[in-house]
């Protein structure tokens, strides 16, 4: 067996979360008297964190004051509510199940403040991973390599025997920094056809064929 440990992005990849990232999106929008923002708007806006994706849905002019209380009132608008319309995408419980049994060690990185990680992993993913890494003080977000390469040692795996699983652009640069192969899931806020111009070799439709990966 090549690989020993599997690395998870969250957003798109493991949880479909793009509804409630949309309605904390909307409700800071609309206190603040400005334009909502569609679904699909929200899915371009993602991926590299929740302070680029409300810079990316306020209004162009807003100034630097104003733009901190929209994102601190998305923020906890969004503590309070990433799990009203959250839940894994089909397939991805049962693929966890499995590698757990076959002893493979799994792990998220994602681009979410620690906090809201921890939240997601607990409810979702305690008894099928082993341990998740978000943004904090000492892990930036990706691309920076530093969450998978934390990864990696919580895991005891190496670039070699380690395969990351993602959704978007970043997820292909980041595993591109570390060396690390990885799987693009078409199922989450990118289509082919852009993830193809970014980079992306080996692309999936459902999280069973990860499996074949073995």
């Amino acid at each position: 067996m090549k690989y020993r440990a599997f690395i998870f992005d969250l957003d798109g990849t493991l949880l479909d979360s793009l509804s409630d990232l949309a309605a904390s999106v909307n409700y800071a929008l609309q206190a603040y008297g400005m334009p909502s923002r569609t679904i699909d708007e929200v899915r371009t806006f993602v991926g590299n964190g929740v302070r680029h994706l409300m810079s990316e849905a306020v209004a162009n002019d807003t100034d630097p004051a104003t733009f901190e209380e929209v994102f601190a009132t998305f923020r906890r608008h969004y503590a309070d509510h990433c799990m009203d319309a959250t839940a894994p995408y089909p397939g991805i419980d049962e693929m966890l199940i499995t590698l757990r049994q076959l002893g493979i060690r799994t792990a998220i990185v994602s681009n979410k403040i620690q906090t809201a990680v921890d939240t997601l992993h607990q409810h979702f993913f305690a008894a099928t991973i082993d341990t998740a890494i978000g943004e904090s003080d000492r892990i930036r977000r990706k691309p920076h390599p530093d969450g998978l390469q934390e990864a990696m040692r919580r895991l005891g795996s190496t670039p070699d025997t380690t395969l990351y699983v993602g959704d978007s652009e970043v997820d292909i640069l980041t595993a591109q920094r570390c060396g690390i192969r990885c799987i693009t899931a078409l199922w989450g806020f990118r289509d082919e056809s852009f993830l193809r111009q970014q980079g992306a070799e080996t692309c999936i439709r459902h999280p069973r064929e990860l499996l074949s990966q073995l």
